[in-house]
């Protein structure tokens, strides 16, 4: 079997899931996006009327993303460094690469875990970066 867990500090979840699941000793956490517990506005996104994105900045996004995932594995008992495997997922590969890479190789410059990005055409919310994190868990 295995715990699911829900962090009191990270965004609610958008669907049916939780934010993390235990098996043994991994800590699978669900896709991470950048929005913010409690709040309706995403940061680093500008949306029209009707929803649409006008602009978002992609550093804004990165910063707030691996934050929210810090905030999941603290609240299931586990760190930043036992993160074993990151799935990168962006809506704009040739745009965005270039600087969420600097950003991610700073927050990743003591622990490097396997990593794979790949490019969508959209995310479930209007935001430009999601990631999906395996880490280890005591």
């Amino acid at each position: 079997m295995s715990d699911k867990i829900e962090s009191s500090k990270a965004p609610e979840p958008v669907g049916l899931y939780p934010h993390a699941r235990k098996v043994g000793n991994l800590l699978f956490l669900s896709g991470v996006g950048p929005r913010e517990r409690g709040k309706k506005e995403i940061p680093g996104v500008e949306l029209d009327a009707n929803g649409k994105i006008v602009s978002y900045d992609i550093e804004t996004q990165c910063h707030s993303v691996f934050r929210n995932i810090k905030y999941i594995l603290e609240d299931s008992g586990s760190s930043w460094d036992k993160i074993v495997d990151v799935q990168v997922f962006l809506t704009n590969m040739k745009d965005d690469f270039k600087t969420y890479n600097r950003i991610y190789a700073d927050y990743f410059k003591d622990n490097l875990p396997c990593r794979t990005t790949v490019e969508i055409n959209c995310l479930p919310t209007p935001i430009a970066i999601e990631l999906k994190v395996i880490a280890t868990i005591d």
